[in-house]
């Protein structure tokens, strides 16, 4: 996986136990009936926003997990801005939550398993990498990748054996 800057500057120490807590998030989300994605948001070793996909239950286009975590965190912390902070998410990012990474300032971000069809992190593009950003992003992908994937793949799996209404 390409990063930005040296890993050397990168405390890698709590990564699987944050994905960890993203996934049980996906699957609250996933007893919802929604599309298992989870999203952790830290700061300072602290989980400061915590959120997973429901733009079905909530009727909202934009609640994806990132989104969700996103606005919990700066709720926490009175500021749009959320510097220093590492968000956690179980599937790669769409374009439409990166730009809100970007924008927010987070300064990581971890995700699972890839998004081929809208990953706009590695998958269909290397967003955080683009010239015309006014703020980098650090990235990493495949943290209990196979997890994070297999709680998808078994949403869908179900939802596919299910008959239609």
């Amino acid at each position: 996986m390409r990063q930005i800057r040296p890993a050397a500057i990168i405390d890698r120490s709590r990564d699987r136990e944050f994905m960890r807590e993203a996934l049980a998030l996906a699957a609250q989300g996933a007893a919802l009936g929604e599309v298992p994605v989870g999203a952790v948001l830290v700061q300072d070793g602290e989980i400061i926003g915590r959120g997973f996909n429901c733009p079905i239950t909530g009727s909202d286009p934009s609640a994806h997990a990132e989104m969700v975590a996103i606005r919990a965190a700066a709720q926490a912390v009175s500021n749009y801005r959320l510097p220093g902070s590492t968000l956690y998410v179980t599937l790669e990012p769409c374009s439409m939550c990166a730009g809100l990474i970007v924008h927010s300032r987070i300064a990581r971000v971890v995700y699972g398993a890839l998004e081929p069809k809208a990953g706009i992190v590695q998958s269909q593009g290397q967003f955080f990498t683009q010239g015309f950003l006014n703020h980098r992003v650090l990235y990493e992908g495949g943290v209990l990748a196979q997890e994070c994937g297999a709680v998808l793949s078994e949403f869908f799996k179900a939802r596919r054996a299910k008959p239609a209404d």
